[in-house]
């Protein structure tokens, strides 16, 4: 995000270096980022999560590899949302894992995760384990109770580990609400890791520190018998970050939603009256927005270096987010109104029609 870091997290970072603590931390059961996980986790959601199931690591997509190494080999089948993180699509592609494409379906209702394809894909061909992004990069879909409740059914019936991806959980935008995956059951905690971070509801992505809860007895005991090291250990500064993000950054984070709610309206009404081509739907999380231009006659062209030589903006997307992703952008409004509009000037002038174009003729 284009915005400062949180004033409680600077104090607190400070803080860490003027009184010199930034020797071997005396964490033998475990940093305290476990305990206040565990704490947030039940303010928030209401889902009593064991700190003593919380492992330490510095990023997400460190964990998904650890899990990936721990509980599959290479060849078995991973189910995955389509868009999806690059990273985490590269990952499967690295260690060899067969990614089984679970389709994002543009309907009039917004973004949707094809579940009859989730558990038709698993079936057929004999997943092991599900990589659930909620709420969903680069949709910003957040799923529903009911939704959840599906796929948990899938997981059980197929016995499937669920590795889900919870990062952008405190970027929910009302009325939507996340509700951790490990919370719906007894059987769904039980086959569940939840990866998150503060890194991303606060802006911290640059001091490496992210949190695991584990819910499989087995692969938890997997993880424990690794050499300590093995994976890398999170700093101090790290862990004195995202503590003080999560126990004193409510009122930031409470003011940096207000700000990314009108940035978000601002994307959708610019887009959709000066580009209504381009298919396009009001995130409900995360501070990305994902943009179809299939309708816009572009086929063939690289729409990155398009977009980015033509109207001077830098935006993301193509084949990297996976199987059919050639034409569609992911947008990031996490910055300043003058720099949004400047933003989506260009994207209108690389994709479509000028804004005099758009003005209505003279009578």
């Amino acid at each position: 995000m284009d915005y400062p870091v949180p004033p409680v997290v600077a104090e607190a970072l400070r803080e860490a270096v003027d009184r010199a603590d930034l020797g071997y931390p005396d964490w033998s059961e475990g940093s305290p980022l476990r305990r206040t996980f565990a704490h947030r986790m039940a303010t928030r959601y209401g889902w009593e999560a064991a700190a003593s199931r919380v492992r330490e690591q510095t990023d997400l997509i460190q964990c998904l590899q650890l899990l990936l190494h721990l509980a599959t080999s290479p060849a078995d089948a991973i189910a995955v949302q389509i868009p999806n993180y690059p990273p985490f699509l590269a990952t499967l592609d690295t260690m060899r894992r067969r990614t089984v494409p679970v389709p994002t379906v543009d309907t009039d209702e917004g973004w949707r995760m094809d579940i009859g394809a989730l558990a038709d894909g698993v079936a057929r061909h004999a997943c092991k384990v599900l990589l659930l992004v909620n709420p969903h990069n680069p949709t910003g879909r957040v799923l529903t109770r009911e939704e959840l409740e599906e796929i948990a059914g899938i997981a059980r019936r197929h016995d499937l580990l669920v590795i889900s991806d919870e990062i952008h959980s405190e970027l929910a935008h009302a009325p939507h609400r996340h509700i951790p995956f490990a919370s719906l059951s007894a059987d769904t905690a039980a086959r569940t890791v939840t990866i998150t971070s503060a890194t991303k509801a606060f802006n911290l992505a640059g001091l490496r520190c992210t949190v695991t809860h584990y819910g499989p007895d087995r692969l938890l005991a997997l993880r424990d018998a690794q050499p300590p090291d093995l994976y890398g250990t999170v700093s101090v500064l790290g862990v004195v970050g995202t503590q003080a993000a999560w126990q004193h950054g409510d009122a930031w984070q409470t003011d940096l939603l207000t700000v990314l709610d009108g940035n978000r309206h601002q994307v959708h009404k610019t887009l959709q009256t000066r580009l209504p081509a381009l298919r396009h739907h009001l995130p409900e999380a995360t501070y990305m927005t994902w943009l179809d231009t299939t309708r816009l006659g572009l086929e063939g062209v690289d729409l990155v270096s398009h977009v980015r030589d033509t109207g001077r903006v830098l935006l993301d997307g193509g084949e990297r987010f996976g199987p059919g992703a050639a034409p569609y952008l992911r947008l990031n409004f996490a910055t300043s109104q003058d720099i949004l509009s400047d933003i989506l000037d260009g994207v209108v002038k690389a994709l479509g029609p000028t804004p005099d174009q758009w003005a209505p003729a003279a009578s």
